[in-house]
């Protein structure tokens, strides 16, 4: 049998490195997407600072391909919170030319968010970004440190990190450099779900079962309910019931077929589950090195 730390153990690993990041960085922020695991990022650092607010903002890169869903749950959490929320837009890096939109059966502008995260970064000086990252997810994601340091191009060498011995988090950066933090690196899906389940943490509803009209490309289900996702004339549209495992672009995230539609049935699901969330991502079927090329290139 696996030996898997507690939830509490890793709720306060996770409280730990938040605390870290706001005694040794100038200016934090938190990226924030309105999916499972930015939203429990949040809770964990209301836990941290409680019963001040959280003392740094929370920052959205919004492709302008988002599920409604998402968006409308990112807008509701941070009223109710009284934080501050940062939206960058990658449509404003499209329109100054400094990226270029895909077009085609797999366009999407999930990898086009780069830029607009960079230039964030520089815009607003933040020495330190978290997020919601996890080594379970993809094989490039467990490379990475918790304290992960990016030079002043943004860019991550996977070959020069740094030595994490007994918990010592370095936050010590020189000028022009930057770090991403992944308080939740650690955990795996069936941990996040677990910690939402035990927190009684409210989520988008697209995580959960319901009827949407779909068609299928590659084995996915994909979502035909914007004009966002290509679809070809012969690719038909049915009504499936499903849900999202992970909520990222429209263009690059398909869905599973699922009924469980409250969080004690999508916890039982994730136990029998043996294919990995990001199964359902196809911006990670690119290349075999999909995920690392882009973190080299300062994705998150």
């Amino acid at each position: 049998m696996t030996n898997r730390p507690k939830a509490n153990a890793l709720e306060h690993e996770a409280i730990y490195i938040i605390r870290e990041v706001a005694a040794q960085f100038e200016k934090p922020v938190l990226l924030f997407s309105g999916g499972k695991d930015s939203i429990t990022l949040v809770r964990l650092a209301q836990k941290a600072f409680w019963p001040a607010k959280i003392p740094f903002p929370l920052m959205h890169i919004d492709t302008g391909h988002n599920f409604p869903e998402t968006i409308e749950f990112r807008d509701k959490l941070v009223e109710e919170l009284g934080v501050e929320l940062i939206v960058r837009n990658v449509q404003d890096s499209i329109d100054q030319g400094k990226v270029v939109e895909e077009t085609g059966k797999y366009a999407s502008r999930n990898m086009l968010q780069t830029t607009t995260l960079l230039d964030a970064i520089e815009e607003f000086k933040f020495d330190a970004c978290i997020g919601g990252a996890r080594r379970d997810e993809e094989k490039a994601r467990a490379k990475e440190r918790i304290f992960s340091v990016r030079d002043d191009f943004g860019q991550w060498d996977e070959k020069n990190q740094r030595p994490e011995l007994f918990d010592m988090l370095n936050g010590e950066i020189e000028m022009g450099q930057n770090v991403r933090v992944f308080p939740i690196s650690n955990w795996t899906e069936l941990d996040v779900w677990s910690y939402i389940q035990k927190e009684n943490i409210e989520i988008p509803s697209i995580y959960f079962a319901h009827k949407r009209n779909t068609f299928l490309r590659d084995g996915l289900i994909w979502s035909a309910e914007d004009d966002v996702v290509f679809r070809a004339d012969d690719e038909q549209v049915e009504e499936r019931v499903v849900r999202f495992r992970t909520v990222g672009d429209m263009s690059c995230t398909a869905a599973v077929e699922s009924h469980a539609d409250t969080i004690d049935k999508v916890v039982a699901e994730i136990r029998s589950s043996k294919i990995s969330e990001r199964g359902a991502r196809i911006d990670d079927k690119r290349s075999e090195a999909a995920m690392e090329k882009r973190k080299q290139q300062g994705y998150f």
